[in-house]
């Protein structure tokens, strides 16, 4: 018997993050997912009248072919799945694996390639279809939370089939504030760092790009940034954990980074012109989300945290920064974190996790479950 979870799950996908149409194409993605879940959105998708077209991938697969890939190889990629992604109008992509670092032996110059070469049709996508990107909950994303795989799925489908719709209302107040800020100053421990978001705009995610979600985004303006960033959150990117990573930047750029891989971490950051400069600011606030995962789509919108992306700018509420990377870094701001403040234009916005202006404190867990 299938998951009575997987058609809720599913449903929410199609009719509310993607609004499917009848008539429509939507690619599903699904990368070391059950076929059992893939089933349910394919009715969920025909229930709509919409066409479905799947794309069914591995992770272990997906290495091997990184480990001999090449410029010529990486552009007919990107030819064929242009050609693909301009036939659709939606895209849903269920990402799972049993070791969230399969690729983490790949060679970091292959890597960054890649994904260079692949850049465009990523752009389109976002920019030219209605999309949403989730996690598939596995033991190996249990065992990164220090939970137990049941525990952990239950965890990830109250996350998933939240009140989105209750979330997106509470967000306008938000998201309106930050359309009107210009600086910003984020303080805590190691933390003290000035930035502009001044016509930048703001944007509220709701639940129509990412699974989970819960974030107010905008963008520093591209020199704007001045001073330091300590992080508290793991994070993985390119298959390489890193912990304490910290930033300082001057007039926008990073122009020293440090963690517990700095050969790597600077790697990253050196893969092209843009990667040391800032591509995004949000405010993470799902009130499900306590800890970190160790997996960005969830620990970004973690109750109480931030989030500062070196790299890459998105087309809406970005500054025109353009880089292959787009690494979100997570500062957790409760107490139990040892705290920290956010300031708008010299009035205190959200002390220890907790928004204080009284049009915010809808945002707040207590408010939002």
């Amino acid at each position: 018997m299938t998951d009575p979870r997987y058609s809720k799950l599913a449903a929410l996908l199609v009719n509310y993050s993607t609004a499917l149409k009848k008539g429509e194409r939507i690619l599903l993605d699904m990368i070391d997912v059950p076929d059992e879940f893939t089933v349910e959105l394919i009715r969920a998708v025909r229930a709509v009248g919409a066409t479905p077209f799947v794309e069914t991938r591995h992770t272990r697969v997906g290495r091997e072919l990184l480990l001999g890939t090449n410029p010529q190889h990486a552009a007919d990629v990107r030819d064929l799945e242009m050609f693909r992604m301009k036939k659709m109008a939606a895209y849903v992509a269920v990402r799972g694996s049993a070791n969230a670092t399969e690729t983490s032996d790949v060679p970091g110059g292959l890597m960054q390639m890649y994904s260079k070469v692949l850049r465009p049709v990523l752009d389109y996508r976002v920019n030219k279809t209605r999309w949403v990107v989730l996690r598939w909950p596995t033991p190996s994303m249990a065992q990164s939370a220090g939970m137990s795989t049941e525990a952990f799925e239950n965890l990830y489908f109250d996350v998933c089939t939240m009140n989105y719709a209750k979330m997106a209302k509470a967000m306008v107040p938000l998201e309106k504030l930050m359309k009107r800020t210009d600086r910003v100053h984020l303080k805590g421990p190691g933390t003290d760092l000035t930035f502009s978001i001044k016509g930048i705009g703001a944007k509220k995610c709701e639940g129509t790009r990412n699974i989970p979600d819960g974030e107010v985004f905008s963008c520093p303006t591209k020199t704007s940034a001045n001073g330091v960033i300590q992080f508290n959150t793991p994070t993985l990117y390119s298959g390489t954990k890193f912990e304490n990573v910290r930033l300082e930047l001057k007039h926008g750029k990073v122009v020293n980074a440090t963690a517990n891989n700095n050969k790597r971490l600077n790697e990253i950051l050196d893969t092209d012109a843009g990667a040391r400069f800032i591509g995004e600011f949000a405010i993470g606030f799902n009130p499900y989300i306590q800890n970190p995962l160790c997996d960005i789509l969830f620990d970004e919108k973690i109750a109480g945290s931030l989030h500062f992306t070196p790299g890459n700018a998105y087309e809406d509420c970005g500054n025109g920064n353009q880089s292959a990377v787009h690494w979100d870094m997570v500062l957790i701001q409760r107490p139990e974190w040892g705290g920290g403040e956010i300031w708008f234009d010299g009035k205190l916005i959200r002390k220890d996790g907790l928004f204080v202006l009284p049009e915010l404190k809808a945002l707040n867990p207590a408010n939002l479950k």
